[in-house]
Order: structure tokens, then C-alpha cells, then sequence
């Protein structure tokens, strides 16, 4: 018999050879590089899985609609000056979100908390948190307050005339009896002053001269007494310690100080308060008539720059053509600007004893200042044709 071949011998090493190559160990190899990967995505899986269970249960809890079949309309107010906090607490009480520190969390968190506006709205209990939030902050709600510019100079007419322009008054004869009469304001100091001065029945409106020209927030459902005593509360904040003490060093009562300020905040621009402040206290220390134009104007209710002699000869306490001293009472509301002038007159013009001036141009309000009646009549014929070429233009 031959030599018995060693076939388990050559099988092994022919076999692994060829399994190393082709068989167990190059799926090992392979195996040894997808676990890990197969591994990393069950987990994300996993993970994935308990976030979505975890958001599931919170948007459920939290961040969903209280009812998502609900379209009712409900109204809802945010207040002027309501904190975050304060809104978020009032949308919960009327069961329009779920949570409201969540709702608070997260306005804070995307940068809303500062943004939520005043306002009356209309919210569904179908909306979820983050379109209730989107609605509070674009301020699509009625506003609740306006922001109302008392111009100064404006008149108490005038004013009246602003509120319900802005839709705060609906009509304004209420206020303007208000403003007449001073019923509610009376326990204002400088009311209870004025009350007692001559014949303060005759004035055209009691309160005029002291609704303090400023911009305010005002709620738009503010009653007329409460629009009063807001405008009146700015005098009383505007009118400080140091003006009282001035006035008295001059001699002056409060209600002069305005009533001057008045006739110099029509007659000038800022630029010239002090000057035309000084040419009235000239005039008054010596016995002359005023002779300020926009006393006849108040009156008669049209700004003419030629006066007729109709408009002279009116007989009227507000008229300083045909009184001496002050008209009874203001004839606007002055602004801060114009009150000081009034106690604070340019020293030099005082001193140099100035006491007419005339408009230039009432395009610019540029004035002319003289010391004599000559010098002033001079200026005045020369000024004369612009004045009436203004009035012509405006239909007077």
C-alpha cells in the first residue's frame, strides 16, 4: 500500500486560508465595524423615543390647546404696566392656557417677555401657548391707552378737540363744562387760589392755563373728571417750589404767572420768550396797556395779524387793548419754557427799558423790538402789507 496522505493536515491550513479570506473572519470584520454603529442607533432610537414620549406628555400637559374643538372667542385685557407674570396668571384664571409659569418660561425664553403688549383681545381655547404668545406681542388687540400730545399754546377748545379726535372723548361737552366750572378739581391748591380772585365767574374757562401741555398715556376709557385731574396733576409736578418762590419775589400770584406766560408763549417763539417776557414787564411797571393781539384773538376765535377796529373796541376783560394791566385769566395753556420766561425776563432788555415789539414775518415769527412809540410805528408801517398779505392768503 502507498504513504497515507495527511488530508486533515492539508484541510487545515488549506481551510483557514480560505476562511480567513473568504469565510467566518471576514463576516467577524465586518460584524466588529456595524455593531458599535447599530448599537449608537438603537440608542438613538431609544432616546428619540423618550423624548418624543417625554414632549408628548408635556405638550399635552403644558403646551397644547385647553381644547382644541373650542372656537369660542373669549376677551381677554392686558393692562398698561402688567408684568409678565401678572398676564400670564390672568390667561390661566380665564382657562385659556394650562400652566402659567410654563407660558411665563417660555416668553422669557424666546425673547417675548418684553414685548407683550397693551391691549383688549380676543383668544380661543383651541390656540396653543405659542400662538397666544405670538398674538399678545404683535399687538393685534385694541389698544387700551393712547398716547395724546398737548401742544403748547393749544387752548382748552383746542385740547377738547385733541381727546376726541384720539377716540378718548366721544363728545366733548362734559369735559368742557369740567374745564368751565372746575366741579371735582377744587381741592387742587392753586384751584382754591383761583377761585378766589376777581371776578373769576367772567373767565371763559377756569382751568384754562392749567392743563400742562406734555404727551400722555391716557386710557381710553378715562372719564372727562379723570382726563382734568391728570393734566392738572402735571401743573401741580410742573409748577415747583422754585417757581412759587421766584413769583413771590416778583409780586406775582401763580394764575398771573400763567396768564403772563400765556400771552408770551402766542405772541413768540422760544428764541424770543425772554424778550417779549421783558417788554411786558416793562409795560406793566409802567401803567401801560398790554396791547397783546392774541387777548383779541382768544376772544373772537380767529388769528388775525391786522386787528380791525371792531376787534379793538371789544369790551371784554380778556381784551389788553381796552384794559390795563393782565387779562382776567389765560388765554392758553404755556408750556415749561414759557412759564420761566415769564419769571426770568431778559435782564437787558428790562434794564434798556423795551417796550413794543412787532411780527416781521408771520411766516417766521421773527419779531422787531423798539424802545419808543416812534421807532415801533416805523417798523410797524413797514411790516404792515406782509400782516395783511398774511391774513388775505388764509381768507381773512
Amino acid at each position: 500500500m502507498g504513504r497515507k496522505r495527511d488530508y486533515q493536515k492539508e484541510y487545515d491550513h488549506e481551510s483557514l486560508r480560505d476562511e480567513r479570506k473568504y469565510g467566518f473572519y471576514w463576516y467577524n470584520g465586518l460584524w466588529q465595524i456595524l455593531r458599535p454603529i447599530l448599537i449608537g442607533l438603537t440608542a438613538l432610537l431609544i432616546v428619540f423615543g423618550v423624548l418624543s414620549t417625554l414632549y408628548g406628555v408635556v405638550d399635552e400637559k403644558y403646551l397644547s390647546p385647553v381644547d382644541a374643538n373650542d372656537q369660542t372667542e373669549i376677551a381677554f385685557s392686558v393692562e398698561s404696566g402688567n408684568s409678565l407674570s401678572r398676564v400670564s396668571k390672568n390667561l390661566e384664571s380665564q382657562g385659556l392656557i394650562k400652566n402659567s409659569s410654563v407660558f411665563k418660561y417660555y416668553c422669557d425664553f424666546a425673547g417675548m417677555g418684553q414685548k407683550i403688549q397693551a391691549g383688549d383681545y380676543m383668544i380661543k381655547r383651541s390656540m396653543s401657548i405659542f400662538e397666544i404668545a405670538n398674538l399678545l406681542t404683535t399687538g393685534d388687540g385694541k389698544p387700551i391707552t393712547a398716547d395724546v400730545t398737548i401742544i403748547p399754546g393749544s387752548t382748552i377748545e383746542a385740547i377738547a378737540a385733541a381727546l376726541k379726535e384720539k377716540g378718548i372723548l366721544q363728545d366733548t361737552t362734559e369735559f368742557l363744562s369740567l374745564c368751565k366750572t372746575g366741579e371735582g378739581v377744587s381741592d387742587y391748591y392753586f384751584i382754591q387760589d383761583e377761585l378766589k380772585t376777581d371776578n373769576v365767574s367772567e373767565r371763559k374757562y377756569l382751568l384754562e392755563g392749567y392743563l400742562a401741555p406734555n404727551t400722555y398715556e391716557i386710557y381710553t376709557n378715562a372719564t372727562p373728571l379723570e382726563l382734568v385731574k391728570k393734566l392738572l396733576d402735571q401743573t401741580d409736578y410742573v409748577f415747583n417750589s422754585e417757581w412759587q418762590t421766584r413769583a413771590a419775589e416778583l409780586g406775582m400770584t401763580m394764575d398771573q404767572t400763567l396768564t403772563l406766560a400765556s400771552l408770551v408763549e402766542k405772541e413768540a417763539k422760544k428764541a424770543d420768550f425772554a424778550k417779549v417776557s421783558a417788554v411786558f414787564h416793562n409795560r406793566l411797571k409802567e401803567g401801560m396797556k398790554l396791547q397783546s393781539d392774541p387777548t383779541i384773538h382768544y376772544i373772537t376765535g380767529e388769528r388775525r395779524m391786522s386787528l380791525r377796529n371792531s376787534d379793538l373796541a371789544v369790551k371784554s376783560p380778556y381784551n389788553t387793548y381796552d384794559i390795563t394791566g393782565l387779562p382776567l385769566g389765560p388765554i392758553c395753556n404755556p408750556s415749561p419754557e414759557a412759564i420761566n420766561a415769564a419769571l426770568y425776563p431778559d435782564e437787558s432788555y428790562v434794564a434798556e427799558k423795551y417796550l413794543y415789539f412787532c411780527s416781521k414775518d408771520p411766516a417766521t415769527g421773527e419779531l422787531y423790538f423798539s424802545k419808543t412809540l416812534e421807532e415801533h410805528n416805523q417798523a410797524a408801517a413797514i411790516y404792515a402789507p406782509l400782516w395783511k398779505a398774511y391774513d388775505q392768503e388764509r381768507g381773512l
